[in-house]
């Protein structure tokens, strides 16, 4: 049997001025069961997260403190590997100093802001979070959504911290043959692309977001539903390794090579939102929404080339393996 324990893990972690406690299991403080599944996960976190937010919690260090647990204990749920490696050993399998930092930007003062945003010019990967007075505001049908035709591009600014909420109507045929959500920047802005679920008070609850990156000269985000599965980088999983070790970069390059949540889309209405991520200033975008009809054969070819990647991946690990094994050998013949 697995090596999990339903109650607070025996963990110690430094509360602040050498106070030690006990860190609780993830479990317990999502409100999950152990056999809960991805959905079940993510849909209990949104809830907590949203109810402990900073932004509704002011000067609450109880609520901050909740925030953060929550918020740790998502990160290790929602990845499949530390998820099996905490339900077969607890903490003592998952390196905290992996867990990658998420701040919210909106419940930042002006020096923290200041702080985040260096850290962010130097590379060092800040995963940021949706405020929730957006997230409210959706999920209480409060906001405006504006209709984004197939096949058009609208440009406008959004302001820091704020989003603007489209809606993206598709048919049977067009659901079929695949469907594609696009925000670029020209002027490299930092943003996110946000898809919601529609729930049935006619308000929307988050389901994905994809965060802006440099690709040549401007920002960019998609999301593709596709009716197979289509992969994304995400290239913090390296940078995290990269400043552990050289060795574990190079054979972690392609471990951030995810499948995205969501294949395909159903007919009907879909409602995506772009969200200003910046640090100080708005964010100028276009955002466009498309039928994959015309483009099967870079459907295909996407299709192929993302096969190679999942085997050179593959090759890698094992390579790795025979790899570290060698340098044990010639490590311990020195020592001889």
């Amino acid at each position: 049997m697995p090596g999990h324990r339903s109650k607070s893990e025996k963990h110690d972690v430094d509360g602040g001025g050498g106070e030690k406690q006990l860190r609780r299991d993830p479990y317990e403080v999502l409100g999950v069961s152990r056999n809960s599944t991805d959905q079940e996960i993510k849909t209990a976190y949104r809830k907590m997260a949203l109810k402990y937010h900073p932004d509704k919690n002011a000067n609450d260090p109880k609520a901050a403190d909740m925030f953060k647990e929550v918020t740790f204990s998502y990160n290790i749920l929602s990845d499949p590997d530390k998820r099996r490696q905490y339900d077969s050993a607890g903490f003592e399998a998952v390196e905290s100093d992996n867990q990658e930092l998420e701040l919210d930007l909106s419940s930042l003062g002006a020096v923290n802001t200041m702080f985040a945003a260096l850290f962010s010019k130097l590379g060092v990967p800040i995963k940021t979070t949706v405020s929730a007075t957006v997230l409210e505001e959706a999920l209480n049908g409060l906001v405006t959504i504006r209709p984004l035709p197939l096949g058009h591009n609208i440009s406008k600014r959004v302001e820091k911290q704020c989003a603007h909420f489209y809606s993206v109507t598709i048919t049977e045929e067009e659901a079929r043959a695949g469907f594609v959500c696009r925000v670029h920047s020209s002027d490299k802005s930092k943003f996110k692309l946000l898809y919601f679920d529609q729930e049935d008070n006619s308000g929307l609850s988050l389901a994905l977001q994809e965060d802006s990156a440099k690709t040549g000269k401007v920002t960019s985000a998609g999301m593709y539903f596709l009716g197979f599965p289509v992969y994304r980088l995400d290239q913090t999983m390296n940078s995290i390794a990269a400043a552990k070790d050289p060795d574990t970069s190079f054979f972690r390059k392609l471990d951030g090579f995810q499948p995205c949540e969501l294949t395909e889309l159903k007919a009907g209405t879909h409602v995506f939102a772009v969200y200003g991520d910046n640090f100080f200033k708005s964010a100028n975008y276009t955002i466009e929404a498309l039928c994959a009809a015309p483009f099967s054969e870079e459907k295909e070819n996407l299709r192929n080339i993302e096969a190679q990647i999942l085997s050179k991946r593959a090759e890698i690990s094992k390579f790795e393996a025979e790899y570290r094994e060698v340098c044990t050998l010639i490590q311990a013949t020195v020592w001889l």
